[in-house]
């Protein structure tokens, strides 16, 4: 915390002509004896900040030593700060506090209205809007065993509801999509693995150190196979369920029928994942064509029937 701290006491006084020591322990909630240790260290770093005393006085690096304020433009800037705000229930607290007023002290004062403005045109929630599960503890393990490099344990779920307890080597947090990942090297299976988080429990920090080996990044682009597996098959769709439609086509994709319903040419890859998909919108959803996989989904509810019989 304290280096976090210093650095960003180091990136305000550049920005700022002074700034006084109550300012800095009100804006790190700290008090004036820790900002004045804070100096005296960087001080002794090698970056020359100079105290004058008064009403208006403070703490300033020499004049010699100020960045130019147009290093970073306005769009960067916003970029940015939107940027760190969709990170707000994802990240700790203090990482984004220290993060966000580090950018914010790079902004001229006759700027800050019109950042602020821009910055509120774009509101990114990565959270789901019902039974989201707060993965920010599991993410703050994986990201100290990162740091560390130290092994990692937890039980994982696989999508056919087989759980086997793991012991890995981290190496990349990933965000696709919506779901959070950790790409990993599983000594269970001896081969690089990603992991999804919602399908981890008992996650625990090992005391087991590890040295890092060569590094096998993830395959998150599957446009080109999706292209070789991919059928278009037509769906006639009541308008109540459109908005779920849409998440996988274009509206161009979709012709009016009378007032109610819609014909749907909707790209489909022949797996359980999108015959569920299917199934899901119940008698608002119906495959007119191909043959085969009109027949493949009356199959799946006749099994659906029996299974209620019973």
């Amino acid at each position: 915390m304290k280096l976090s701290r210093l650095v960003s006491i180091i990136v305000i006084l550049l920005d700022k002509e002074r700034v006084s020591a109550q300012h800095l322990a009100t804006t790190f909630e700290v008090s004036t004896r820790t900002i004045y240790r804070d100096i005296e260290t960087i001080n002794m770093a090698g970056i020359p900040v100079v105290s004058t005393s008064g009403v208006s006085g403070g703490f300033e690096i020499m004049k010699n030593y100020k960045l130019d304020k147009n290093v970073f433009s306005i769009n960067d800037i916003t970029a940015i700060l939107t940027g760190l705000s969709s990170l707000s229930n994802m990240v700790s607290q203090d990482e984004l506090t220290n993060a966000t007023i580090k950018m914010k002290s790079l902004i001229p004062q006759d700027k800050l209205d019109e950042i602020q403005f821009k910055t509120e045109q774009i509101h990114i929630d990565l959270s789901q809007w019902t039974g989201y599960r707060n993965l920010q503890p599991y993410l703050e393990t994986i990201k100290l065993a990162l740091s560390e490099s130290k092994l990692i344990s937890f039980v994982y779920i696989d999508r056919h509801g087989n759980k086997t307890s793991r012991k890995v080597e981290p190496y990349q947090i990933i965000l696709k999509g919506n779901h959070w990942y950790v790409q990993s090297y599983c000594l269970k299976r001896k081969e690089f693995r990603l992991f999804k988080l919602s399908r981890i429990s008992e996650i625990k920090l090992e005391k087991t150190g590890f040295t890092p080996r060569s590094y096998q990044k993830p395959m998150l682009e599957f446009s080109d196979i999706l292209e070789t597996l991919q059928i278009n098959i037509k769906l006639r769709v009541h308008k109540s369920v459109m908005d779920r439609i849409l998440d996988f086509c274009m509206y161009e994709q979709c012709l009016p029928e009378g007032d109610e319903h819609f014909i749907v040419a909707l790209p489909f890859v022949e797996n359980d994942y999108y015959y569920n998909f299917l199934l899901s919108f119940g008698d608002k959803c119906e495959c007119l064509e191909p043959v085969h996989v009109r027949e493949k989904i009356q199959q799946k509810l006749a099994n659906l029937v029996d299974l209620y019989k019973n």
